[in-house]
């Protein structure tokens, strides 16, 4: 097996699951600005307003996640330990942004119906600390998986 193959299959296990994620949100958020956008122009509401002021402040940092990601996958294995992590840590703050769009959602639904959007912003607050939960303990596991091949190594 080639060291490209070994990337690849490393690569798709927790960073292509981050990018569906991430994808599919800015696909439903982009969604959701066009079709609440036009609700809002036909009929205006002040929680429509904040919740559609909400999702588009987060829209530019689902690109930047993007942009991250691309530049880190064309530039693998060029960049400095440090460039790197600096990028990593930009690229979860642009997460964690993109999730906050998850409100502005929450506040359309409660706009429809109170229980909805109540349990909806509920459950995103505590999905969102679950994953983050989730993913600090791999990247801990992964940096003690590092430090025990090192310390072999050595």
């Amino acid at each position: 097996m080639s060291e490209d193959s070994v990337n690849v299959e490393s690569r798709t296990s927790s960073q292509d699951k981050r990018w569906t994620i991430m994808a599919a949100l800015l696909g439903t958020n982009t969604a959701v600005m066009l079709f609440q956008g036009m609700e809002q122009e036909s009929n205006p509401t002040q929680i429509r307003e904040v919740a559609l002021t909400i999702i588009a402040a987060t829209l530019p940092f689902q690109a930047i996640y993007f942009l991250i990601y691309t530049f880190l996958l064309e530039n693998n294995g060029k960049l400095s330990h440090h460039m790197v992590k600096k990028l990593q840590t930009a690229s979860n703050i642009c997460q964690m942004f993109a999730y906050i769009s998850l409100i502005g959602v929450a506040m359309l639904w409660y706009n429809l119906s109170i229980y909805v959007g109540v349990v909806f912003f509920a459950s995103t607050i505590f999905a969102m600390i679950l994953v983050r939960y989730a993913m600090t303990t791999d990247e801990e596991s992964r940096d003690e998986m590092k430090a025990t091949a090192n310390e072999q190594g050595s």
